[in-house]
């Protein structure tokens, strides 16, 4: 039964739960008003029988004759009944002459008295009574009797029956009423739940559009239902990404492909005669093969960042010599631009130097391609004043980018367009540069902001952490 109500739905588990929680207080209720109501009547009885017994107790220690003085005054207790017999079981005084023998209640004394009752006292069963029986030996001038005190606890014993039958049908009634409100309250509660489950199996990966409703009352399904919205948005975003990656990388690969598969067509028919044809084949495959590596390596390391797969090495490093290493470098491969490196400031940081180093070519290599020839590019770095930081500038006169671009760059295959791709006969790039930039930066903890216009150039400004002491 528990293995079954382990796997059952969770309204059957919160009706079950209410239920018995309920069943439990209502038994609880009912026997501690049940013992509550047979401890009243007996210690009532005690009490009573008690102060009987010290009254006649204290008239009979003042000597008083056993006349109608000695009763006066309230001497018993209403409801007690008193009998008082002789060595020789000869009734001398009795209140009650209709209240039932002492021979009979003594043959109806219970041998097991409830715990509840008092140990001195006896309690007998007779008809449907139930009476407290109190007996002691007096000495009373010069002779010897027994005093015989008696308290009907229950008129009728069916009162308490009843009582009884009562609270158990109450309970019984508790108990079911307990489970029918479960089902309906949980069937309420869960119903914002069910319309969760309902609306998330229509959302397909097609269709992503869809979204919870979220409930007016600020509780837990609400946030809940705020949650799950914001878990599609984000996997909404995630699958247009894909597939735009998807989308981008096929034609980004299509065009090599098609151009290298020409050219072996164009070689298998005139290559082998015609050496002009041959040399021109040969170095447009070379030049297609080596631009689908570059995008395949790209492709490949942002693979490895989204799986977090992507091996950082960190290490401390001054940033002057890095900064002047790549500039030095760049000043050897780049014939066509002027490269300067303008102040240079010392500064320790924790980073992977290769990254690094790949990070600052991209954004150069950037530069390259997209300043006409003759063109400046620099570099700069400096101690911001609030310190714990160094701030690198990579400028150009290039030909810019919009504002309304300028945070889209950073996407994956993003470019402007086409007269930026291809600027006076720049190499073309693929989109992906700067995203690597961009993870590369966010790695690191460094901050990356954009300063450009159209026409002015583009200066990117990285907000470098340095490391304590």
């Amino acid at each position: 039964m528990f293995n079954r109500l382990r796997y059952a739905q969770i309204s059957t588990k919160i009706t079950c739960f209410y239920a018995s929680v309920l069943l439990l207080v209502l038994i609880l209720t009912s026997v501690l008003t049940g013992l509550g109501v047979y401890f009243s009547f007996y210690h009532q009885a005690e009490v009573e029988i008690e102060i009987s017994m010290n009254h006649v107790l204290e008239r009979m220690h003042q000597g008083r004759p056993m006349g109608d003085d000695f009763w006066r005054d309230d001497l018993i207790m209403p409801g007690v009944v008193l009998r008082i017999t002789d060595l020789s079981g000869r009734t001398v005084y009795e209140n009650d002459a209709h209240y039932p023998s002492i021979r009979r209640i003594e043959e109806n004394t219970l041998k097991n008295p409830p715990f509840w009752a008092n140990r001195d006292m006896q309690v007998a069963e007779v008809r449907n009574m139930t009476i407290y029986h109190a007996k002691m030996d007096v000495e009373y001038q010069g002779q010897v009797y027994q005093l015989h005190f008696f308290k009907t606890i229950t008129a009728e014993k069916h009162f308490l029956e009843t009582l009884q039958k009562i609270l158990f049908l109450m309970t019984i009634l508790g108990f079911v009423l307990a489970l029918l409100a479960g089902y309906f309250v949980s069937k309420r509660i869960l119903l914002p739940i069910r319309e969760m489950t309902a609306t998330a199996r229509k959302i397909e990966v097609e269709k992503m559009d869809r979204r919870i409703s979220v409930p007016p009352a600020h509780d837990e399904l609400s946030e809940l239902a705020e949650t799950f919205n914001h878990m599609l948005e984000r996997l909404e975003a995630g699958f247009k990404q894909q597939q735009r990656f998807v989308s981008d990388a096929s034609h980004e690969l299509r065009t090599p492909v098609t151009v290298i598969l020409g050219y072996s067509d164009l070689l298998s028919r005139w290559g082998r005669q015609d050496e002009e044809i041959l040399d021109e084949g040969i170095s447009s495959i070379r030049s297609e093969a080596e631009d689908m590596q570059q995008l395949i390596e790209k492709l490949l390391f942002l693979a490895r960042a989204d799986q977090k797969r992507q091996v950082l090495h960190k290490e401390r490093i001054e940033l002057s010599e890095l900064v002047e290493d790549v500039m030095r470098k760049m000043k050897l491969v780049t014939k066509t631009h002027t490269v300067e490196l303008l102040e240079n400031a010392q500064g320790v940081i924790f980073a992977d130097q290769v990254t690094m180093r790949q990070m600052i070519r991209i954004f150069l290599e950037n530069s390259t391609k997209y300043t006409p020839k003759g063109g400046r590019i620099t570099a700069s770095s400096h101690r911001l004043p609030e310190g714990g930081f160094i701030q690198l500038e990579l400028a150009d006169n290039g030909i810019g980018i919009a504002k309304e671009d300028q945070q889209k760059v950073f996407e994956r295959f993003y470019r402007v367009d086409a007269s930026r791709t291809k600027a006076e006969g720049g190499v073309s790039g693929t989109g992906l540069g700067l995203s690597i930039a961009s993870w590369i930066c966010e790695q690191h903890g460094i901050e990356i902001s954009m300063d450009s216009d159209l026409g002015k150039g583009t200066k990117i400004i990285l907000k470098i952490p340095l490391v304590e002491g």
